[in-house]
């Protein structure tokens, strides 16, 4: 079953909340999203201000969830358990938990 962008999105967001700051390597095989795709969407957190790029030495650089990404992590699950997903064949499909 394919993952929408928002779903992705949130896996990225929930892999750098449990796991800490990472690099782009780690998150990319934690959140099970490929190379150029990741990019594309850490950039667009970043731009949101849901992570933060950090540069520790030339050849290091890590990917860190912000207060206001772990702000929209926890909205959304609160969104999750009241508004519960149904799906196609008309079962609940179980809220995500971080």
């Amino acid at each position: 079953m394919r993952r929408s962008k928002m779903e992705m999105h949130i896996d990225i967001l929930k892999t750098l909340a449990q796991k800490g700051p990472l690099k782009l390597t780690h998150i990319m095989y934690k959140s099970n999203v490929n190379c150029s795709v990741l990019k594309e969407y850490l950039d667009f957190l970043t731009q949101q201000k849901l992570v933060e790029e950090k540069t520790l030495t030339k050849e290091r650089i890590v990917y860190e969830i912000t207060e206001k990404g772990l702000t929209v992590l926890k909205y959304f699950r609160e969104l999750q358990i009241m508004l519960p997903v149904i799906a196609e064949d008309k079962t609940r499909i179980p809220p995500i938990l971080y």
